[in-house]
Protein backbone atom coordinates (compact mmCIF):
# COMPACT_ATOMS: atom_id res chain seq x y z
CA UNK A 1 0.00 0.00 0.00
CA UNK A 2 1.32 3.52 -1.04
CA UNK A 3 1.84 6.24 1.61
CA UNK A 4 -0.08 8.78 1.60
CA UNK A 5 2.19 11.00 1.86
CA UNK A 6 3.84 9.72 -1.96
CA UNK A 7 2.63 12.37 -3.39
CA UNK A 8 4.50 15.07 -1.22
CA UNK A 9 7.36 12.82 -1.62
CA UNK A 10 7.62 12.53 -5.14
CA UNK A 11 7.18 16.44 -5.25
CA UNK A 12 9.79 17.06 -3.20
CA UNK A 13 12.46 14.59 -5.18
CA UNK A 14 11.21 16.52 -8.77
CA UNK A 15 12.30 19.46 -6.91
CA UNK A 16 15.62 18.20 -5.91
CA UNK A 17 16.72 17.08 -9.30
CA UNK A 18 15.23 20.16 -10.54
CA UNK A 19 17.44 22.54 -8.16
CA UNK A 20 20.17 24.11 -9.91
CA UNK A 21 23.48 22.45 -8.65
CA UNK A 22 24.95 26.26 -7.39
CA UNK A 23 23.00 29.63 -6.21
CA UNK A 24 19.66 30.22 -7.45
CA UNK A 25 20.84 33.75 -8.75
CA UNK A 26 21.94 33.44 -12.22
CA UNK A 27 19.22 30.00 -12.95
CA UNK A 28 18.13 29.33 -16.19
CA UNK A 29 14.76 31.24 -16.74
CA UNK A 30 13.31 27.74 -18.00
CA UNK A 31 14.84 26.06 -15.17
CA UNK A 32 13.67 28.46 -12.72
CA UNK A 33 10.38 28.31 -13.94
CA UNK A 34 10.20 24.78 -13.19
CA UNK A 35 11.29 24.73 -9.81
CA UNK A 36 8.57 27.20 -8.73
CA UNK A 37 6.30 25.39 -10.44
CA UNK A 38 7.48 22.20 -8.45
CA UNK A 39 8.10 24.31 -5.48
CA UNK A 40 3.84 25.36 -5.33
CA UNK A 41 2.95 21.69 -5.93
CA UNK A 42 5.17 20.70 -3.22
CA UNK A 43 3.95 23.74 -1.03
CA UNK A 44 -0.27 22.47 -1.37
CA UNK A 45 0.92 18.76 -1.19
CA UNK A 46 2.52 20.04 2.48
CA UNK A 47 -0.42 21.68 3.22
CA UNK A 48 -2.44 18.15 2.25
CA UNK A 49 -0.55 16.61 5.17
CA UNK A 50 -0.86 19.65 7.36
CA UNK A 51 -4.84 19.90 7.24
CA UNK A 52 -5.07 16.12 8.26
CA UNK A 53 -2.59 16.06 11.19
CA UNK A 54 -3.85 19.56 12.21
CA UNK A 55 -7.66 18.03 12.30
CA UNK A 56 -6.36 14.88 14.73
CA UNK A 57 -4.65 17.30 16.91
CA UNK A 58 -7.86 19.19 17.59
CA UNK A 59 -9.82 15.73 17.64
CA UNK A 60 -7.77 14.73 20.46
CA UNK A 61 -7.60 17.86 22.10
CA UNK A 62 -11.72 18.69 22.06
CA UNK A 63 -12.56 20.08 25.58
CA UNK A 64 -14.43 17.48 26.75
CA UNK A 65 -11.48 15.75 27.16
CA UNK A 66 -10.14 17.85 30.21
CA UNK A 67 -6.95 16.88 31.41
CA UNK A 68 -6.68 14.13 28.96
CA UNK A 69 -6.64 16.35 26.10
CA UNK A 70 -3.69 16.22 23.93
CA UNK A 71 -2.69 19.62 23.73
CA UNK A 72 -2.86 20.29 27.42
CA UNK A 73 -0.50 17.11 27.69
CA UNK A 74 1.73 19.04 25.52
CA UNK A 75 1.60 21.66 27.58
CA UNK A 76 -0.66 24.36 25.41
CA UNK A 77 -3.81 25.34 26.39
CA UNK A 78 -5.70 24.79 23.08
CA UNK A 79 -4.83 22.83 19.77
CA UNK A 80 -4.67 25.69 18.02
CA UNK A 81 -1.89 27.22 20.32
CA UNK A 82 0.19 23.99 20.02
CA UNK A 83 -0.17 23.75 16.25
CA UNK A 84 0.98 27.49 15.70
CA UNK A 85 3.74 27.00 18.10
CA UNK A 86 5.06 23.56 16.45
CA UNK A 87 4.27 24.68 12.93
CA UNK A 88 5.82 28.60 13.57
CA UNK A 89 2.69 30.23 12.50
CA UNK A 90 -0.24 32.21 14.22
CA UNK A 91 -3.03 31.18 16.02
CA UNK A 92 -5.37 32.01 13.10
CA UNK A 93 -3.64 30.40 10.63
CA UNK A 94 -3.64 27.33 12.50
CA UNK A 95 -7.18 27.45 13.30
CA UNK A 96 -7.91 28.01 9.47
CA UNK A 97 -5.67 24.21 9.31
CA UNK A 98 -8.32 22.80 11.73
CA UNK A 99 -10.78 24.16 9.59
CA UNK A 100 -9.75 23.01 6.68
CA UNK A 101 -8.92 19.48 7.68
CA UNK A 102 -12.29 18.89 10.04
CA UNK A 103 -14.26 20.30 6.53
CA UNK A 104 -12.26 17.69 4.29
CA UNK A 105 -12.29 14.49 6.92
CA UNK A 106 -14.58 11.55 6.77
CA UNK A 107 -16.90 12.31 9.64
CA UNK A 108 -16.85 9.59 12.43
CA UNK A 109 -20.65 8.77 13.38
CA UNK A 110 -21.66 7.77 17.28
CA UNK A 111 -22.34 4.30 15.62
CA UNK A 112 -18.67 4.03 14.73
CA UNK A 113 -19.61 4.39 11.10
CA UNK A 114 -17.79 6.35 8.89
CA UNK A 115 -19.72 9.62 6.67
CA UNK A 116 -18.37 11.22 3.79
CA UNK A 117 -16.83 14.26 4.49
CA UNK A 118 -19.04 17.70 4.48
CA UNK A 119 -17.09 18.95 1.36
CA UNK A 120 -15.85 15.96 -0.43
CA UNK A 121 -14.85 18.01 -3.51
CA UNK A 122 -12.38 20.65 -1.66
CA UNK A 123 -10.71 17.70 0.27
CA UNK A 124 -10.06 16.07 -2.57
CA UNK A 125 -8.68 18.78 -4.68
CA UNK A 126 -6.35 19.74 -1.45
CA UNK A 127 -5.56 15.83 -1.27
CA UNK A 128 -4.43 15.98 -5.08
CA UNK A 129 -2.32 19.02 -4.24
CA UNK A 130 -4.58 21.02 -6.40
CA UNK A 131 -5.69 23.55 -4.06
CA UNK A 132 -4.07 25.13 -1.34
CA UNK A 133 -5.36 25.72 2.61
CA UNK A 134 -5.95 28.99 1.59
CA UNK A 135 -8.52 28.89 -1.38
CA UNK A 136 -9.68 25.74 0.47
CA UNK A 137 -11.02 27.47 4.04
CA UNK A 138 -12.70 30.15 1.34
CA UNK A 139 -14.53 28.22 -0.17
CA UNK A 140 -15.78 25.95 2.75
CA UNK A 141 -16.57 29.62 4.78
CA UNK A 142 -18.83 30.54 1.75
CA UNK A 143 -20.77 27.15 1.43
CA UNK A 144 -21.65 26.99 5.27
CA UNK A 145 -22.50 30.61 5.04
CA UNK A 146 -25.15 29.04 2.83
CA UNK A 147 -25.95 25.77 4.34
CA UNK A 148 -29.18 27.22 6.06
CA UNK A 149 -30.71 28.86 2.72
CA UNK A 150 -29.59 27.10 -0.12
CA UNK A 151 -30.37 23.28 -1.43
CA UNK A 152 -27.83 20.66 -0.50
CA UNK A 153 -27.56 19.52 -4.32
CA UNK A 154 -27.07 23.10 -5.73
CA UNK A 155 -24.22 23.89 -2.65
CA UNK A 156 -22.70 20.28 -3.80
CA UNK A 157 -22.59 21.89 -7.39
CA UNK A 158 -21.34 24.91 -6.62
CA UNK A 159 -18.73 23.15 -4.47
CA UNK A 160 -17.51 20.84 -7.47
CA UNK A 161 -17.18 24.21 -9.60
CA UNK A 162 -15.59 26.31 -7.05
CA UNK A 163 -13.32 23.86 -6.63
CA UNK A 164 -12.31 23.54 -10.39
CA UNK A 165 -12.48 27.65 -10.66
CA UNK A 166 -10.03 27.72 -7.74
CA UNK A 167 -6.92 25.94 -9.15
CA UNK A 168 -4.44 28.33 -10.91
CA UNK A 169 -6.15 31.87 -9.53
CA UNK A 170 -5.11 33.67 -6.79
CA UNK A 171 -6.98 34.33 -3.30
CA UNK A 172 -7.86 37.55 -4.88
CA UNK A 173 -9.35 36.76 -7.94
CA UNK A 174 -10.79 33.60 -5.49
CA UNK A 175 -12.78 36.00 -3.84
CA UNK A 176 -13.99 37.98 -6.54
CA UNK A 177 -15.56 34.62 -7.73
CA UNK A 178 -17.00 33.69 -4.63
CA UNK A 179 -18.68 37.04 -4.67
CA UNK A 180 -20.05 36.29 -8.30
CA UNK A 181 -21.13 32.74 -6.46
CA UNK A 182 -22.99 33.79 -3.42
CA UNK A 183 -24.87 36.42 -5.39
CA UNK A 184 -26.16 33.59 -8.04
CA UNK A 185 -26.57 30.86 -5.12
CA UNK A 186 -28.27 33.18 -3.00
CA UNK A 187 -29.56 36.16 -4.97
CA UNK A 188 -32.66 37.15 -2.42
CA UNK A 189 -29.50 37.83 0.79
CA UNK A 190 -28.51 40.19 -1.36
CA UNK A 191 -30.77 42.84 -0.32
CA UNK A 192 -29.68 42.25 3.62
CA UNK A 193 -26.72 42.37 2.88
CA UNK A 194 -26.75 45.75 0.81
CA UNK A 195 -29.00 47.09 3.86
CA UNK A 196 -25.97 45.93 6.18
CA UNK A 197 -23.30 46.99 3.95
CA UNK A 198 -25.39 50.77 3.85
CA UNK A 199 -25.56 50.76 7.38
CA UNK A 200 -21.47 50.47 7.76
CA UNK A 201 -20.59 52.96 5.44
CA UNK A 202 -18.74 55.62 6.72
CA UNK A 203 -15.17 57.88 6.80
CA UNK A 204 -13.24 58.75 9.95
CA UNK A 205 -10.83 61.91 9.57
CA UNK A 206 -8.37 62.19 12.86
CA UNK A 207 -5.04 63.44 12.72
CA UNK A 208 -1.98 61.49 14.26
CA UNK A 209 0.90 63.19 16.58
CA UNK A 210 3.04 64.26 13.47
CA UNK A 211 0.44 66.52 12.29
CA UNK A 212 -0.43 63.89 9.08
CA UNK A 213 -4.69 63.52 8.51
CA UNK A 214 -5.55 60.28 8.45
CA UNK A 215 -8.73 59.09 6.49
CA UNK A 216 -10.24 55.53 7.03
CA UNK A 217 -13.52 54.76 5.39
CA UNK A 218 -15.58 51.87 4.07
CA UNK A 219 -17.97 52.40 1.89
CA UNK A 220 -21.09 50.43 -0.30
CA UNK A 221 -20.60 49.12 -3.45
CA UNK A 222 -23.20 51.62 -4.91
CA UNK A 223 -21.79 54.83 -3.27
CA UNK A 224 -18.42 53.51 -3.30
CA UNK A 225 -18.69 52.66 -6.74
CA UNK A 226 -18.03 56.33 -7.78
CA UNK A 227 -15.66 57.19 -5.71
CA UNK A 228 -13.58 53.83 -7.20
CA UNK A 229 -14.73 55.07 -11.18
CA UNK A 230 -13.59 58.72 -10.83
CA UNK A 231 -10.03 58.30 -9.03
CA UNK A 232 -9.21 54.71 -11.27
CA UNK A 233 -9.67 57.57 -14.08
CA UNK A 234 -7.98 59.92 -12.91
CA UNK A 235 -4.53 57.92 -11.84
CA UNK A 236 -5.05 55.56 -15.04
CA UNK A 237 -4.76 59.27 -16.85
CA UNK A 238 -1.46 60.30 -14.98
CA UNK A 239 -0.02 57.13 -15.71
CA UNK A 240 -0.27 57.69 -19.18
CA UNK A 241 0.69 61.23 -18.89
CA UNK A 242 4.10 59.70 -17.01
CA UNK A 243 4.51 57.03 -19.43
CA UNK A 244 4.03 59.13 -22.45
CA UNK A 245 6.53 62.29 -20.63
CA UNK A 246 9.36 58.72 -19.95
CA UNK A 247 9.17 58.21 -23.71
CA UNK A 248 9.89 61.92 -24.32
CA UNK A 249 12.97 61.52 -22.18
CA UNK A 250 11.62 63.65 -19.52
CA UNK A 251 9.71 61.81 -17.50
CA UNK A 252 10.38 61.71 -13.32
CA UNK A 253 10.73 58.06 -11.64
CA UNK A 254 6.88 56.94 -11.59
CA UNK A 255 4.70 57.42 -8.09
CA UNK A 256 3.79 54.52 -6.48
CA UNK A 257 -0.46 54.02 -6.95
CA UNK A 258 -1.50 54.77 -3.11
CA UNK A 259 0.31 58.40 -3.77
CA UNK A 260 -1.76 59.06 -6.71
CA UNK A 261 -5.04 57.84 -5.65
CA UNK A 262 -4.48 60.40 -2.85
CA UNK A 263 -2.99 63.16 -5.46
CA UNK A 264 -6.62 62.11 -7.17
CA UNK A 265 -8.64 62.68 -4.20
CA UNK A 266 -6.91 65.93 -3.28
CA UNK A 267 -7.69 67.41 -7.00
CA UNK A 268 -11.47 66.19 -6.47
CA UNK A 269 -11.45 68.15 -2.81
CA UNK A 270 -10.14 71.25 -3.62
CA UNK A 271 -12.02 71.79 -7.26
CA UNK A 272 -15.42 71.55 -5.38
CA UNK A 273 -13.47 73.49 -2.81
CA UNK A 274 -12.48 76.90 -5.31
CA UNK A 275 -13.10 76.24 -8.82
CA UNK A 276 -15.72 77.41 -10.38
CA UNK A 277 -15.12 75.80 -13.66
CA UNK A 278 -16.55 72.07 -14.49
CA UNK A 279 -13.86 69.46 -14.90
CA UNK A 280 -13.60 68.21 -18.32
CA UNK A 281 -15.29 64.35 -18.60
CA UNK A 282 -13.02 61.53 -17.64
CA UNK A 283 -12.87 58.43 -20.01
CA UNK A 284 -13.82 55.81 -17.79
CA UNK A 285 -15.04 57.99 -14.83
CA UNK A 286 -18.69 57.22 -15.89
CA UNK A 287 -20.08 54.48 -13.33
CA UNK A 288 -21.84 51.55 -15.60
CA UNK A 289 -24.45 48.61 -14.05
CA UNK A 290 -24.72 45.69 -16.52
CA UNK A 291 -28.05 43.79 -16.38
CA UNK A 292 -29.52 41.04 -18.83
CA UNK A 293 -33.07 42.63 -20.26
CA UNK A 294 -34.73 39.47 -18.76
CA UNK A 295 -34.03 39.55 -15.32
CA UNK A 296 -34.55 43.41 -15.39
CA UNK A 297 -38.10 43.21 -16.53
CA UNK A 298 -38.85 39.46 -14.10
CA UNK A 299 -37.26 41.30 -11.25
CA UNK A 300 -34.85 37.96 -10.56
CA UNK A 301 -30.98 37.73 -11.27
CA UNK A 302 -28.27 40.01 -10.53
CA UNK A 303 -26.33 42.93 -12.04
CA UNK A 304 -23.02 43.96 -11.53
CA UNK A 305 -21.45 47.57 -11.60
CA UNK A 306 -17.91 48.15 -13.67
CA UNK A 307 -14.98 48.14 -11.45
CA UNK A 308 -17.11 46.34 -8.50
CA UNK A 309 -16.82 43.34 -6.88
CA UNK A 310 -19.71 43.12 -5.18
CA UNK A 311 -22.89 41.74 -7.78
CA UNK A 312 -26.01 44.05 -6.52
CA UNK A 313 -30.04 43.04 -6.21
CA UNK A 314 -32.22 43.84 -9.22
CA UNK A 315 -33.93 46.52 -7.01
CA UNK A 316 -30.39 48.53 -6.25
CA UNK A 317 -30.04 48.21 -10.55
CA UNK A 318 -33.47 50.26 -10.70
CA UNK A 319 -32.65 52.65 -8.57
CA UNK A 320 -29.14 53.32 -9.60
CA UNK A 321 -30.58 53.67 -13.16
CA UNK A 322 -33.08 56.73 -11.75
CA UNK A 323 -29.89 58.13 -10.64
CA UNK A 324 -27.44 60.59 -12.58
CA UNK A 325 -24.36 59.39 -13.60
CA UNK A 326 -24.79 55.92 -13.62
CA UNK A 327 -25.89 54.13 -17.18
CA UNK A 328 -27.42 51.24 -17.07
CA UNK A 329 -26.64 48.62 -19.86
CA UNK A 330 -29.31 46.40 -20.74
CA UNK A 331 -27.93 43.56 -22.64
CA UNK A 332 -30.48 42.37 -25.33
CA UNK A 333 -30.58 45.78 -26.50
CA UNK A 334 -29.17 46.52 -30.39
CA UNK A 335 -29.84 50.03 -30.76
CA UNK A 336 -26.36 51.40 -32.22
CA UNK A 337 -24.30 50.24 -34.83
CA UNK A 338 -21.30 48.43 -33.12
CA UNK A 339 -19.23 47.78 -35.96
CA UNK A 340 -17.55 50.39 -38.36
CA UNK A 341 -14.85 48.32 -40.79
CA UNK A 342 -12.30 51.08 -42.19
CA UNK A 343 -14.63 54.26 -41.48
CA UNK A 344 -13.34 55.46 -38.19
CA UNK A 345 -9.83 54.69 -36.42
CA UNK A 346 -11.01 54.86 -32.94
CA UNK A 347 -13.59 52.60 -31.30
CA UNK A 348 -16.33 54.43 -30.63
CA UNK A 349 -18.43 54.20 -26.37
CA UNK A 350 -20.72 52.14 -28.10
CA UNK A 351 -18.69 49.94 -29.39
CA UNK A 352 -16.25 50.29 -26.03
CA UNK A 353 -19.69 49.30 -24.25
CA UNK A 354 -20.13 46.19 -26.21
CA UNK A 355 -16.43 45.29 -26.24
CA UNK A 356 -16.63 45.30 -21.89
CA UNK A 357 -19.60 43.62 -22.04
CA UNK A 358 -18.06 40.64 -24.05
CA UNK A 359 -14.45 41.18 -21.72
CA UNK A 360 -15.33 42.07 -18.50
CA UNK A 361 -12.02 44.21 -18.11
CA UNK A 362 -8.79 43.92 -19.09
CA UNK A 363 -8.46 40.26 -20.98
CA UNK A 364 -5.32 40.04 -19.42
CA UNK A 365 -5.49 40.40 -15.66
CA UNK A 366 -8.86 41.50 -15.31
CA UNK A 367 -8.18 45.02 -14.34
CA UNK A 368 -11.69 47.03 -14.47
CA UNK A 369 -12.51 48.81 -17.44
CA UNK A 370 -11.48 52.45 -16.61
CA UNK A 371 -8.28 51.47 -16.37
CA UNK A 372 -8.36 49.92 -20.11
CA UNK A 373 -8.48 51.09 -23.44
CA UNK A 374 -9.80 48.92 -26.36
CA UNK A 375 -6.88 48.04 -28.93
CA UNK A 376 -7.55 46.67 -32.41
CA UNK A 377 -5.73 42.55 -32.50
CA UNK A 378 -5.08 43.36 -35.55
CA UNK A 379 -3.02 47.21 -35.86
CA UNK A 380 -4.89 49.91 -37.68
CA UNK A 381 -1.90 50.78 -39.98
CA UNK A 382 -1.81 46.73 -40.57
CA UNK A 383 -5.02 47.36 -41.99
CA UNK A 384 -7.39 46.29 -38.72
CA UNK A 385 -10.73 47.37 -38.60
CA UNK A 386 -12.17 49.19 -36.30
CA UNK A 387 -15.24 45.92 -35.61
CA UNK A 388 -15.84 43.97 -32.22
CA UNK A 389 -14.15 41.16 -33.20
CA UNK A 390 -11.12 43.32 -34.05
CA UNK A 391 -10.88 44.65 -30.54
CA UNK A 392 -10.37 43.79 -27.05
CA UNK A 393 -10.03 45.51 -23.41
CA UNK A 394 -6.34 45.77 -21.90
CA UNK A 395 -4.78 47.84 -19.52
CA UNK A 396 -1.37 49.13 -20.38
CA UNK A 397 0.64 46.78 -18.67
CA UNK A 398 -0.96 44.07 -20.62
CA UNK A 399 -0.91 45.69 -23.87
CA UNK A 400 2.77 46.02 -23.79
CA UNK A 401 3.19 42.45 -22.68
CA UNK A 402 1.47 40.91 -25.58
CA UNK A 403 2.71 42.70 -28.12
CA UNK A 404 6.07 42.72 -27.08
CA UNK A 405 5.99 39.37 -26.13
CA UNK A 406 4.82 37.22 -28.92
CA UNK A 407 1.43 36.68 -27.35
CA UNK A 408 -1.71 36.38 -29.51
CA UNK A 409 -5.58 37.08 -29.32
CA UNK A 410 -7.95 35.05 -30.71
CA UNK A 411 -12.15 35.83 -30.43
CA UNK A 412 -14.87 32.88 -31.27
CA UNK A 413 -17.68 33.53 -31.92
CA UNK A 414 -20.21 36.61 -32.69
CA UNK A 415 -20.73 40.14 -30.64
CA UNK A 416 -20.61 40.07 -27.00
CA UNK A 417 -20.84 36.54 -26.84
CA UNK A 418 -18.07 35.18 -28.58
CA UNK A 419 -14.83 33.77 -26.11
CA UNK A 420 -11.76 35.14 -25.93
CA UNK A 421 -8.84 33.53 -25.72
CA UNK A 422 -4.73 34.59 -25.24
CA UNK A 423 -2.44 32.42 -27.01
CA UNK A 424 1.04 31.93 -25.45
CA UNK A 425 4.05 32.18 -27.51
CA UNK A 426 6.02 29.25 -27.96
CA UNK A 427 8.78 30.26 -25.41
CA UNK A 428 6.04 30.30 -23.08
CA UNK A 429 3.71 27.02 -23.93
CA UNK A 430 5.54 24.99 -26.97
CA UNK A 431 1.92 23.89 -27.66
CA UNK A 432 0.61 27.32 -27.55
CA UNK A 433 -2.27 26.18 -26.09
CA UNK A 434 -5.14 28.74 -25.75
CA UNK A 435 -6.24 30.44 -22.50
CA UNK A 436 -9.39 31.79 -21.71
CA UNK A 437 -9.23 35.40 -21.13
CA UNK A 438 -9.53 37.47 -17.65
CA UNK A 439 -13.49 37.21 -17.59
CA UNK A 440 -13.75 33.75 -17.65
CA UNK A 441 -11.24 32.91 -15.19
CA UNK A 442 -12.55 35.53 -12.50
CA UNK A 443 -16.32 34.51 -13.08
CA UNK A 444 -18.20 32.18 -11.32
CA UNK A 445 -19.38 29.61 -14.06
CA UNK A 446 -22.30 28.09 -12.93
CA UNK A 447 -25.08 25.70 -15.08
CA UNK A 448 -27.48 27.43 -16.75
Amino acid sequence: MNSPLAPLIDAVTALNQAWPGGPVEGCDPGRLVEVNRLLGQARRLLDAAAVQVAAEVARQSRPELGADSLAKRQGHRTAAVMLATTLGTTIAEAAKLVEVGDATAPRLLLTGEQAPARHPHVGAAVTAGRLGRDAAAMIIRLLDSLSDRVPFDALDDAERLLTEQAVGVDVGILQKILLRAEAHLDPDGLEPKEEEQRAKTGLSIRQDGTGMIILNGAFDPVRGAPIVSVIDAMVTAELGRQRDAGTKGNGLPPKPIPVLNAEALIAICEHYAGCSKKHESLPGATVIVRVDLADLQAGTGVGVIDGVDQPVSIATVRQMAASGGVIPCVLGADSEILDWGRDKRFFTPAQKRAITERDGGCIGCGAPPGRCKVHHLTWWSHGGRTDLDNGALLCESCHHLIHDHGWDIRIDGPGINSDVWLIPPRHVDPARTPRPAARRRHDYHHAA
